[in-house]
């Protein structure tokens, strides 16, 4: 599973297409299509033209919170959040071989989410960030080191997590000393493409 996840941003279905585009220019392996307040129809259109553009560039093509869509349009998968549909209702309709990766917050979330069970987690925020609306309680690097801690001590294998949430390029390597498996990142991809080689190099 790759370590560098790219959620998409923008306001419109041009900008988010813009910066798609640029972010698999610049070697992006998955990408996650988010696209909060948008016409069911324009992320549908979105939706199409990402996976068009991911299979082309054999990039992981995932949707986020839109089962039916992921479905309609072969994505790779969803991730979904804490309020969106059940990881067991996605499976149902997407099948085993999809792939699913739910939202956690709290350790109570990663449990839930391992016994749910999705494929991987994206844990955060790790610090404000402008991108989410309304954003869960900020775990900073202590939040994600007791979660890792708490889960050792509980004799649980630590699953495939991502750190999510303002992420930057000097946080990688902390990041993976606590035991975090990757990263899925926005707006620093999307101010800066070219950082891309540069998370990969970080990403042991």
């Amino acid at each position: 599973m790759e370590k560098l996840q790219y959620i998409s941003q923008g306001q419109t279905k041009e900008e988010q297409e813009f910066n798609i585009r640029k972010a698999l220019d610049n070697g992006i392996k998955w990408l996650q299509v988010r696209w909060k307040n948008a016409y069911e129809n324009e992320f549908f259109q979105l939706c199409e033209i990402s996976k068009k553009l991911c299979s082309e560039y054999q990039t992981v093509c995932i949707i986020n919170d839109h089962v039916q869509m992921a479905k309609e349009i072969d994505a790779d998968g969803v991730h979904l959040g804490l309020k969106d549909v059940s990881i067991e209702m996605a499976r149902h309709v997407l099948g085993k071989n999809k792939m699913i990766g739910g939202t956690a917050n709290t350790l109570s979330d990663v449990l839930q989410r391992i016994s749910e069970p999705c494929d991987y987690i994206g844990l955060g925020p790790l610090r404000f960030t402008a991108t989410k609306e309304k954003l869960s309680p900020i775990l900073g690097f202590e939040g994600y080191q007791d979660i890792i801690k708490n889960l050792k001590d509980k004799s649980i294998a630590i699953p495939k997590i991502y750190a999510i949430g303002g992420v930057v390029l000097q946080d990688i390597e902390p990041l993976q000393q606590i035991g975090i498996y990757g990263a899925a990142v926005s707006g620093e991809i999307t101010n800066r493409p070219a950082v891309i080689s540069e998370f990969k190099k970080a990403m042991i």
